[in-house]
């Protein structure tokens, strides 16, 4: 049983990763993103005002750092930074590798590119943009429907059998790729034309000696000293990101571990303190007294009362949705709101 299982752990041929380094590159990038996610809503709710920015531009933030961090391994070594960084690099599929310092060709390139920091970002968006769409259709009165409007609503239906058929594709590449019959574990790797390979011994010599002492010897245009110092600086930031990312990835993962929803409420069923039970009597005159029913925006008697789940402060409710729709934050104290955090106040019988 031991021979025939071997295949699996092992490569069938000598520059072929096997299944578990290409599974644990793929997850070491899916990893650090809610970690980082956390990290900056944490700041976010702790002053808002100074660090509110970085989670309302989170996404376009953590694109243009990873669009330059994958720019950077894919142009030095043939590879993205997780792939890099389990010592494996990309070669077109249908030839053999290239040197990896020498990075790749410019239409694997750019594919590569955009499959590994734009598509995702896209993804999410569109993800973030459905489920906000489905608070709304909640909360919203439901008119006679439109031609687009019921193609709205078809595309709402139909994404997650969309999704669902991505990621049966996903693992029917990845069970090809166990028994052999297929040299690319995803199909983003089939969409970019490339295939993973382990770095050789010369890649690794060459990787580590400097780009200066690589093409010693070469006379170089103002432009080319230009393009190359360009390049230099952002290599510099992009190699910072990487070493930091790399220093942090096991700390990234407790904390991903930590703030996980079982986890969470292991610690808050050992920590949380008991419910206190409610009033015997309602001061029915403190409750309704006309000081306590404006509301903070339209500075009016509140119709329709609401409260913010995240600072508890009361409102109209169309005055509370049309804002937090707009700005994804509490009017008062700028903490990051969602349409799914009003909640409807109802008045005690009389």
């Amino acid at each position: 049983m031991a021979e025939r299982g071997a295949h699996l752990t092992t490569a069938s041929t000598e520059d072929r990763p096997s299944i578990f380094e290409v599974l644990a590159q793929d997850s070491l990038m899916g990893a650090v993103r809610p970690a980082l996610q956390h990290a900056v809503k944490v700041l976010a709710e702790s002053n808002p005002s100074r660090y509110g920015f970085l989670w309302r531009w989170f996404d376009e933030i953590y694109a243009a750092l990873d669009l330059l961090l994958q720019h950077h391994f894919l142009s030095r070594t043939s590879a993205s930074f997780s792939e890099n960084f389990y010592s494996l690099k990309r070669v077109v599929a249908s030839g053999h590798g290239r040197p990896a310092h020498l990075g790749l060709h410019r239409r694997q390139h750019w594919r590569s590119l955009i499959l590994l920091a734009l598509v995702p970002y896209l993804r999410a968006k569109l993800e973030k943009f459905l489920a906000r769409q489905r608070d709304e259709d909640d909360f919203s009165i439901q008119l006679p429907q439109s031609a687009c409007r019921r193609m709205y609503r078809a595309f709402l239906a139909a994404y997650p059998f969309v999704s669902m058929a991505w990621e049966g594709w996903v693992f029917c590449q990845q069970l090809l790729y166990i028994f052999g019959k297929t040299s690319r574990h995803s199909p983003l790797l089939w969409l970019a034309g490339v295939r993973l390979v382990h770095l050789t011994a010369q890649d690794i010599r060459n990787m580590d000696l400097k780009p200066s002492e690589l093409s010693s010897g070469r006379s170089k245009s103002v432009g080319q000293k230009f393009q190359q110092l360009l390049s230099t600086a952002m290599g510099g930031v992009a190699l910072s990101l990487s070493t930091s990312l790399s220093l942090g990835v096991f700390f990234l993962q407790f904390l991903e571990w930590w703030y996980s929803s079982e986890n969470q409420s292991t610690i808050k069923s050992l920590t949380s303190l008991p419910t206190p039970p409610p009033p015997l009597h309602l001061d029915q005159d403190r409750i309704t007294s006309t000081a306590n029913k404006f509301c903070p925006l339209c500075h009016k008697v509140r119709a329709n009362d609401t409260a913010l789940a995240t600072s508890g402060y009361v409102f109209c409710y169309r005055c509370i949705y049309v804002y937090v729709k707009a700005h994804q934050q509490c009017p008062l104290t700028g903490y990051p709101t969602e349409l799914q955090h009003l909640i409807k106040i109802y008045a005690p019988e009389g």
